[in-house]
């Protein structure tokens, strides 16, 4: 399994949020949410939002930090990625 992580580059709401994601099972990518106390509502077709501020505990949690063109790559590669035209 591996949980990946991107920079905190997207602002919304006042803040910056990075995308939590899996290579791997949506299952695991669930339970390392609920087990870091990431919201359900923070969950998005493929992706979790997480705000800055959660970002280094993600980190230190097991999270993989990766920059976003790394994520976006492998979560295509896992074949888990939900394209945008598809999210209409």
């Amino acid at each position: 399994m591996a949980i990946l992580i991107d920079d905190p580059l997207w602002p919304a709401h006042g803040r910056l949020w990075a995308h939590l994601v899996t290579d791997t099972d949506l299952a695991e990518l669930h339970a390392f949410a609920a087990a870091n106390g990431i919201p359900a509502r923070g969950f998005d077709r493929d992706h979790y939002d997480v705000p800055d501020e959660a970002h280094a505990r993600l980190v230190a949690a097991g999270a993989e930090h990766v920059s976003g063109h790394e994520l976006v790559r492998r979560l295509i590669a896992s074949g888990l990625r939900v394209r945008a035209r598809d999210r209409r």
